[in-house]
């Protein structure tokens, strides 16, 4: 085992490379599996800082730089739209030195929530993907189940806002929600029927103690 792996900044899930940026984050969703398993594909996910160092994820990557593949993914512990400032730092040395590789976000929406202003404009040629967690058909439903720290109509509307903007600036972007988790029970076609709505693509996620591609 590296360094990196190690240290549980950079991962793998399925043969892609994931970045932990931060423990933290604005829900607790009953089916994360940060409160479920102590562990993603044998790495323990947990910083002990909650939170990672850019320049320490940039090290890792390059020493890992042959197992980069075609697509980084920020998806860790947390909410990695949190750290803004060292994913924004993150990806622009990828894209820069890695210019064949795609770069995806997977996060809850709230990102404009917590920064009170749009941060999307910023990250136009830094991310290509954004995978935004839907959740739920509706606002009350999504609060049960993400256990979020905004009120349930801030929280449900902002994260459709995000979606929404982020299909307008062009962004590679697909609303999901997580299947087969017994205390999530969510109606899905109208899930979907939302994502279309908004212009997203749609994508069902199967629960999984071990992670999510």
């Amino acid at each position: 085992m590296t360094t990196a792996e190690k240290q549980n900044l950079v991962y793998f899930v399925s043969g892609k490379m994931y970045i932990n940026l931060t423990n933290l984050c604005t829900c607790k969703c009953v089916f994360c599996i940060r409160d479920l398993n102590a562990t993603v594909e044998g790495v323990d996910m947990h910083l002990d800082n909650l939170k990672a160092d850019a320049d320490e994820v940039i090290k890792y990557i390059n020493e890992l730089s042959d197992k980069i593949g075609s697509e980084v993914v920020f998806c860790g512990y947390g909410e990695p739209m949190i750290e803004l400032e060292s994913l924004e730092k993150v990806a622009k040395y990828v894209k820069e030195n890695y210019p064949n590789v795609k770069i995806r976000v997977n996060t809850n929406g709230h990102a404009n929530l917590i920064y009170k202003r749009d941060v999307l404009p910023e990250l136009v040629g830094l991310v290509d993907t954004f995978s935004v967690s839907l959740n739920a058909e509706n606002a009350d439903l999504y609060k049960k189940i993400t256990q979020c720290c905004y009120d349930a109509d801030i929280a449900y509307q902002g994260m459709k806002d995000f979606i929404k903007e982020s299909v307008k600036l062009g962004f590679n972007t697909y609303a999901t929600v997580v299947d087969g988790f017994d205390g999530a029970k969510v109606d899905v076609k109208m899930c979907e029927k939302i994502a279309v709505e908004l212009g997203a693509n749609f994508r069902v996620r199967e629960y999984l103690n071990e992670g999510y591609s």
